[in-house]
């Protein structure tokens, strides 16, 4: 079953769909030292926060598996 497209009264309009660009986009600027530099420090940064987030962490995450128990001074009498 073929349909048939409404007219349109603007020819661009209809014609849209259609249009095929010949201009390429312009090149892409590269990054300056400085900025990737920047991008480096950032990334570094924050790889190492997360690192020192688990370095601080662990010892609060893990269990203890000794057999000493710890025992507040206020159950003590003292």
């Amino acid at each position: 079953m073929l349909r048939r497209r409404e007219s349109v009264p603007f020819t661009f309009l209809a014609e849209a769909d259609r249009f095929r660009s010949n201009v390429a986009p312009p090149p892409r600027e590269r990054a300056s030292i400085g900025q990737i530099a920047g991008r480096w420090l950032l990334g570094l940064t924050i790889v190492a926060g997360l690192v020192g987030s688990l370095v601080v962490g662990m010892p609060a995450l893990s269990t203890e598996t000794g057999s000493q128990n710890q025992q507040s001074q206020a159950s003590e009498g003292r």
